[in-house]
């Protein structure tokens, strides 16, 4: 799929989006945030499409992190690693 800006993206393609963009808004206020969202996401964009189950997977985690991130207690974020369950 081209990077034109009339791409159409699918369901899921929309949901991630939504999800960095609602993750990019609950960690500016939080030092330290920003840098480690952006890598997540942008090592997990090297997952093919085609791997729509470990999509939804970390799709439904990310959904679980976002709320952590946005409780106002929250003042660090853990480093998001496989366990050995998930590999």
């Amino acid at each position: 799929m081209s990077e034109h800006p009339m791409a159409r993206h699918s369901k899921l393609q929309k949901q991630v989006l939504s999800l960095y963009r609602s993750f990019l808004r609950a960690g500016k206020g939080k030092p330290g945030f920003l840098p480690q969202i952006r890598a997540e996401f942008q090592k997990n964009a090297q997952i093919p499409r085609t791997d729509v189950l470990l999509i939804e997977y970390l799709l439904r985690r990310g959904q679980r992190q976002l709320e952590q991130l946005r409780d106002v207690h929250t003042k660090q974020m853990g480093a998001f690693v496989k366990t050995k369950q998930e590999e």
